[in-house]
């Protein structure tokens, strides 16, 4: 017999024949009979099986406990008790793999966020940590869906990179070389010995090999993973994490804002149709606020305003930020939260920073001043998405590049971009991540990833 997961077993209109798989959430032993609360991971409720104590089936039920696998089969037939329609009178059980109830941490009561991250191995058997991973499914598919309903091609950016996309230092190092053999050698032979002859490390975006295809295909996206190696331990940082880059050939910063909020839209829109169960249970333990926040991210336009209105409009608050503003600083969370949350409270768009906060590859504007770069900004997260339009004047980059020492030979292919044909184009970077704690509430970055890589902690 076929399986049958639990999340379309909830939708059958008639009983019959039945074959479940999944694991013992809860067992409630009765006179003469056993009640099996059995998830499958399809969806957030649990299927129930009466188990009769007949000679057949008591003695698989003695390993029946809590967290063990097993398969039921029997018959789907109408329920008797309140908020269930279906369970399944069991014919036959069988244990794939006990559990022992002395020592199986899941227990039924409420785990901390702490005590579940060290057990990062069995924490997707719990409702909250089932319910993220079939939102983060649902909505890496809602990614593919919306670029692909607009004509976007997704491409592959390489992990393995020689090129740090922002400059800034915060790769991770590759190399094929022993600690003690690297040490032993010059920095000429050491580099000649590399694996690549250079100096390799982990991407930190596939911007710039977006850029490359966007400027032969048109319009494309990446969608994979990035590495940082930041000491930081915040709630919104990790050192591994996935990014959705979109770059738009023939583009402005216009054509990229509106890129953006749309993709916001989407996602919001789709979670709350698609993962109407799951969101309602992070609505009802995790953020109240949730719901009517996902629904304002649909409902409203985003508000739009310039680097300096925004600095303007913090002066102005009267609050006493940890971190002060002036002209040319960038936006912590806190100004960021302060504009979505309070002041318009909806997401908010700044664009139009000042050069200096600002990478290299972002246009000029004319005033010589800022550049045509944009944050897109949501509450409780702050920065969720940034981008810009891109600079497509040769001359231009490379005085750019020169003006903050970037040396022209690793980013020659860059430079050929402009060199031979160049076009106006635009994208930005979401944080993948960063959408998923939006659209569930959870706070901490570390519990919208399977297995979190932050500053000490590597296990799994």
């Amino acid at each position: 017999m076929q399986r049958t997961r639990i999340r379309n077993m909830l939708a059958e209109e008639t009983g019959g024949p039945i074959l479940l798989k999944g694991w013992v959430r809860t067992r409630r032993d009765a006179k003469g009979f056993s009640f099996l609360e059995i998830n499958d991971g399809s969806c957030l409720a649990n299927a129930q099986a009466v188990v009769d104590h007949t000679p057949e089936l008591s003695a698989a039920l003695e390993g029946a406990t809590t967290g063990a696998a097993v398969a039921v089969e029997g018959e789907l037939v109408a329920s008797p008790a309140a908020g269930q329609k279906w369970e399944v009178r069991a014919k036959s059980i069988l244990i794939y793999g006990c559990a022992d109830p002395e020592t199986f941490p899941l227990q039924k009561k409420r785990h901390s966020d702490e005590f579940l991250r060290g057990i990062a191995h069995l924490r997707p058997r719990t409702n909250k940590y089932g319910a993220m991973l079939r939102v983060r499914s649902e909505m890496a598919l809602a990614v593919h869906e919306f670029f692909r309903a607009r004509g976007f091609f997704y491409v592959h950016a390489p992990i393995l990179t020689g090129s740090d996309c922002e400059g800034a230092g915060e790769m991770f190092r590759v190399s094929n070389l022993e600690a003690e053999q690297a040490a032993r050698l010059s920095p000429e032979l050491r580099e000649a010995a590399e694996f690549f002859g250079r100096p390799a490390g982990l991407t930190v975006s596939g911007q710039l090999e977006a850029e490359l295809m966007a400027l032969a295909l048109g319009d494309v996206y990446t969608f994979g993973p990035t590495f940082r190696a930041e000491n930081s331990n915040t709630p919104k940082h990790a050192a591994e994490f996935w990014m959705v880059e979109p770059e738009m050939a023939f583009a402005n910063l216009a054509d990229d804002m509106d890129t953006a909020e749309a993709l916001v839209k989407h996602l919001a829109g789709h979670v709350l149709t698609h993962c109407a169960e799951d969101v309602a249970l992070f609505g009802k333990y995790v953020d109240p606020t949730l719901i009517p926040t996902l629904e304002g991210i649909v409902a409203q336009p985003f508000a739009r305003i310039t680097h300096a209105q925004a600095i303007a409009e913090l002066r102005a608050s009267g609050r006493a930020f940890e971190f002060p503003v002036h002209e040319t600083s960038d936006l912590q969370t806190e100004h960021e939260r302060y504009l979505c949350e309070e002041r318009y409270k909806r997401p908010v768009i700044v664009y139009d920073y000042p050069k200096e906060i600002k990478a290299f590859y972002m246009r000029l504007n004319d005033d010589g001043k800022t550049v045509a770069a944009m944050d897109l900004l949501v509450p409780r997260i702050g920065e969720l998405c940034g981008g810009s339009q891109r600079e497509e004047r040769l001359d231009v980059l490379a005085r750019r590049m020169t003006e903050l020492d970037l040396p022209e030979e690793p980013y020659a292919w860059y430079l050929d971009t402009r060199r031979y044909g160049s076009a106006p184009h635009a994208g930005f970077g979401m944080g993948f991540e960063r959408l998923l704690m939006l659209v569930t509430g959870i706070a901490n970055i570390r519990d919208v990833i399977p297995f979190p890589r932050t500053p000490g902690h590597l296990e799994f």
